[in-house]
């Protein structure tokens, strides 16, 4: 879905067809993608009744800074694990 929805904005109808899904449990997905605040909805420019949803790049922004850091904290435990089982196994 976040594949689908980084190509472009999509209808929930469309989220689902593409990724086989039936409507109820597309939109239980997309209420918690709302919740979780990755994706927001507006409405359709063409048809007012109907909603399409799209990605909140600053919420993923956020995401990937933390998963930098994560990562930067484990390589620098990494290797200081590996700097201490080299030594120790001298």
């Amino acid at each position: 879905m976040i594949g689908l929805l980084r190509k472009k904005p999509r209808r929930a109808g469309e989220l689902a067809a593409e990724l086989g899904l039936s409507a109820p449990a597309m939109s239980r997905h997309l209420r918690l993608l709302r919740e979780a605040g990755l994706v927001e909805l507006a409405d359709d420019e063409d048809d007012a009744r109907a909603k399409v949803y799209s990605l909140r790049r600053e919420r993923f922004e956020q995401l990937r800074e933390w998963l930098d850091d994560v990562e930067r904290f484990w390589t620098f435990r990494l290797e200081a694990f590996k700097e201490h089982a080299e030594r120790t196994r001298r």
